[in-house]
């Protein structure tokens, strides 16, 4: 609930300021980690903070090297699997834009290295 709070906060307080919101992004994930939460309710949470304090193209990138780095400091492998996320997330919006233009469902799979099942989801989640 405080994280909730405070990445409103945060999201209201840095709307001008892409780099303070990547700090506080940061500090607030980190935070997740501090509290000693379980690991879904680790990612769950930072699904929400991503939402929230969403940051420039240029700065995401930026992001995501500070978490894997907290992480191996800590040995701690959520924020490794937050990234896999965001590269299964990028993998399929690139899938997307492939099966709308009708390529078969195989080489889709071998171009994105999703699952013939993930992307069977991914088009009928879209045809809907």
């Amino acid at each position: 609930m405080i994280s909730s709070v405070m990445a409103h906060l945060k999201t209201k307080e840095t709307r001008n300021d892409a780099q303070a919101r990547k700090e506080w992004k940061f500090r607030l994930t980190r935070r997740l980690y501090e509290q000693g939460y379980e690991r879904q309710h680790i990612l769950n949470l930072f699904c929400f903070l991503d939402w929230m304090l969403e940051l420039p193209e240029a700065l995401k990138q930026a992001f995501q090297a500070e978490p894997a780095q907290y992480e191996q400091e800590r040995q701690m492998p959520y924020i490794t699997s937050i990234a896999q996320m965001a590269k299964e997330q990028e993998q399929k919006e690139i899938a997307l834009p492939l099966l709308q233009q009708g390529l078969p469902i195989e080489v889709i799979a071998q171009a994105t290295q999703l699952s013939i099942a993930e992307i069977q989801s991914l088009q009928s989640q879209h045809q809907e």
